[in-house]
C-alpha cells in the first residue's frame, strides 16, 4: 500500500483554556493510504500529557519514517501492521491516523460505513457536549450564549481547575449555570486540582447537579484517587491517566469510568478493546477528543453507539475544518451511511 502525509491548520472559532494552558490554533497531520484504487483516510492531532508532548512535527516525521516500511503490506493487515508500528515506538497519534485510514479502507472495500460493519445502532447514540474553557465569569456567560446560539447543543462541558484557585472555579460555574439553566453539565479539571480541592469541589457539583467529574487529580497522583472516590457523592472518570486497555485493571477499583481518544488509544482498534475492558470491569466509557477535526470525530462517531457519554465537540468550534462527514443533529454527532468513515474534503483549503 502507498502512504500519503500531509498537515493542514485550523482555527478555533473561541479558543479553549484549559489547566495546562490554551488553544486557538492546532495543524494537524492528513495521512492517506492506497490500495486498489481505494483510498482510506485518517488523522493525527497533537497533544501534550505529561513529559512526552506528541507534536505535529513528531508525528509527521514518524508517519514519514515508517511509510516506506508498510509497503510490503496490505490495508487489511492491521495486526501485522501494528505489531511494526508497536516495535517501532510510533507515537499514538501517528498510529491513531494509520489505524483510522485503514478502516476507512476497509469499509470502503466491502461497500459499509464501519458502524453498520460492526453490527451497531446509530438509534444509540447519545448528545455530545460542547465545552467551556477556563474564563471569567462573564467570560464564561458568553461563551455558553455563543454555543446556544449557533448549536442545539444540550449539555455543556465545562473546564475547570483554574489556577487561580477553586473559588475562582466555583464562581466560573455558577455563572455558566445561571446563563444555561436548563442543560445538563459534566466537569473536567483536566488534573489541575489537589485531592483535598477535589474532594471539596466534587461535594459542591453534586449540590449542583453535576452528572460526573473528570480527570480530577493530575496524571501521576493515581495513588490518590482510591480516597477521593470514597468521598466523592459524584462518579470519577479518568481521561489523561488513561491512555489504552493496559491501563484500566489498574484503575477499576477506584474510578467509575474512563475518557477513550483515538489519540491516546492509537486508533480504533484500541478504542474497541478498551470499551470492551472497560465494560468487564464494570466501568463506564465516553469517547473525547483533542483538537480534531471532523475527520477524526467522525471516526470516533463510529463508536458512538458503545458509549455511555459524548465528548465530540472539536470540530463544531473550528471556521476552517477541511472536512465533512458526521452531522450534528438534536444534539447528536451521527455518522453518515457513506462506506467507510463516510468522510470527503470539503471547499476549504488545507
Amino acid at each position: 500500500m502507498q502512504i500519503e502525509v500531509k498537515t493542514f491548520t485550523v482555527n478555533k472559532r473561541f479558543p479553549l483554556t484549559i489547566s495546562r494552558g490554551t488553544t486557538a490554533q492546532t495543524t494537524n497531520v492528513w495521512v492517506k493510504i492506497s490500495q486498489d484504487n481505494i483510498e482510506g483516510w485518517g488523522e493525527a492531532s497533537p497533544f501534550s500529557v505529561g513529559t512526552n508532548p506528541q507534536s505535529t512535527e513528531i508525528i509527521k516525521g514518524a508517519l514519514l519514517q515508517v511509510a516506506p516500511m508498510l509497503q510490503a503490506y496490505n490495508p487489511l493487515q492491521r495486526s501485522p501492521i501494528d505489531q511494526v508500528l508497536t516495535k517501532l515506538g510510533i507515537p499514538s497519534a501517528a498510529k491513531a491516523a494509520l489505524d483510522v485510514a485503514m478502516h476507512d479502507w476497509l469499509g470502503k472495500y466491502v461497500k459499509l460505513p464501519l458502524w453498520q460493519l460492526w453490527g451497531l445502532d446509530k438509534n444509540a447514540i447519545v448528545p455530545t457536549s460542547v465545552t467551556i474553557g477556563i474564563n471569567t465569569p462573564e467570560g464564561a456567560r458568553a461563551r455558553a450564549r455563543d454555543w446556544l446560539q449557533f448549536t442545539d447543543v444540550r449539555i455543556l462541558k465545562v473546564k475547570l481547575g483554574n489556577p487561580d484557585g477553586i473559588a475562582a472555579d466555583q464562581k466560573m460555574l455558577l455563572a455558566v449555570r445561571e446563563e444555561a439553566p436548563n442543560l445538563e453539565f459534566y466537569v473536567d479539571a483536566n488534573g489541575g486540582w489537589s485531592l483535598s480541592d477535589a474532594v471539596e469541589m466534587c461535594i459542591f457539583l453534586a449540590d449542583l447537579g453535576v452528572k460526573y467529574v473528570e480527570q480530577p487529580l493530575p496524571r501521576g497522583q493515581e495513588k490518590s484517587l482510591p480516597e477521593l472516590k470514597q468521598h466523592s457523592p459524584l462518579p470519577i472518570f479518568v481521561d489523561e491517566s488513561c491512555f489504552t486497555s493496559a491501563d484500566i485493571p489498574h484503575l477499576a477499583d477506584c474510578v467509575d469510568g474512563v475518557n477513550i481518544k483515538l489519540m491516546k488509544s492509537g486508533g480504533l482498534s484500541e478504542a474497541m478493546r478498551m470499551v470492551h475492558t472497560a465494560r468487564a470491569f464494570g466501568l463506564q466509557v465516553m469517547f473525547g477528543c483533542y483538537s480534531d477535526s471532523t475527520l477524526a470525530n467522525t471516526a470516533a462517531a463510529q463508536l458512538a453507539p458503545l458509549a455511555d457519554y459524548l465528548d465530540l465537540d472539536s470540530h463544531l468550534n473550528l471556521i476552517d475544518d477541511p472536512f465533512t462527514g458526521a452531522i450534528a443533529l438534536d444534539g447528536k454527532i451521527l455518522p453518515n451511511d457513506l462506506p467507510g468513515l463516510g468522510v470527503q474534503y470539503s471547499a476549504f483549503t488545507a
